[in-house]
């Protein structure tokens, strides 16, 4: 093996060996350089095209986070709620006041009393003649009673003393109800003999003297003013 034999010069079967033997080396050499690759993932760093092509693929390969690994769940997301707020109540509507009613009662707001004395004086003694009159005041037309027993004039004094009462000694009674007219009035005629009285005609009667006396009238729980009158 030393001494090659052969028609050709010593040297040329040197370098033939020498060339075998760099081409065996080489081979070894490579199949352990691919092994090593293998066993490492193939990434030496000498190729960064490889290298990305590795990433890419690695990337690639990895799993897929869930959808709630992302993003928060509805539920636990707080959403901001208003302030309550407080409306003010609305205004109650205000009933229109009730009017008159035709053909209804003729209360005693829709009515007037008033006491007018035929002659604003009378001799002592005389029977004057005052008048009882009740007007309807409202403008539509009412229905109101008026019967006799609830008619009534009285006489006072200047202190306020009752004197008189049409109804004190000879008291009348008759059904006399009434559809008033818009303004109509109607006149109640009373005879004063001249003498006091008493509720029940009770007392002693006596002739008032002269001076200056009031007159008020009424019918039933609606009141007139005082009319002045005058014995002489």
């Amino acid at each position: 093996m030393l001494h090659p034999v052969g028609p050709l010069p010593t040297a040329v079967y040197w370098r033939r060996r020498l060339l075998v033997l760099v081409g065996t080396l080489g081979v070894l050499g490579g199949g352990s350089w691919l092994g090593v690759a293998a066993a490492t993932g193939g990434s030496t760093g000498a190729d960064p095209a490889s290298d990305s092509l590795a990433a890419a693929g690695a990337t690639a390969d990895a799993p897929t986070p869930a959808l709630e690994q992302v993003l928060p769940s509805l539920a636990a997301v707080e959403v901001p709620t208003a302030a309550p707020t407080t409306s003010a109540p609305a205004p109650a509507p205000s009933a229109a006041p009730a009017g008159p009613v035709a053909g209804g009662p003729c209360t005693d707001d829709m009515i007037s009393v008033d006491v007018r004395p035929e002659v604003p004086s009378s001799p002592v003694g005389g029977k004057p003649t005052f008048d009882l009159v009740v007007t309807n005041t409202s403008p539509v037309a009412c229905v109101r009673a008026l019967d006799k027993g609830l008619q009534e004039i009285v006489l006072l004094d200047g202190a306020g003393d009752r004197l008189w009462g049409s109804n004190d000694c000879f008291p009348e009674a008759s059904s006399d109800t009434r559809t008033l007219q818009p303004g109509e009035a109607v006149v109640f005629p009373v005879l004063w003999s001249g003498l006091s009285s008493a509720p029940g005609c009770t007392a002693d009667r006596t002739t008032p003297g002269p001076g200056s006396y009031v007159l008020r009238g009424r019918l039933d729980t609606k009141a007139s003013g005082d009319a002045a009158f005058t014995l002489t």
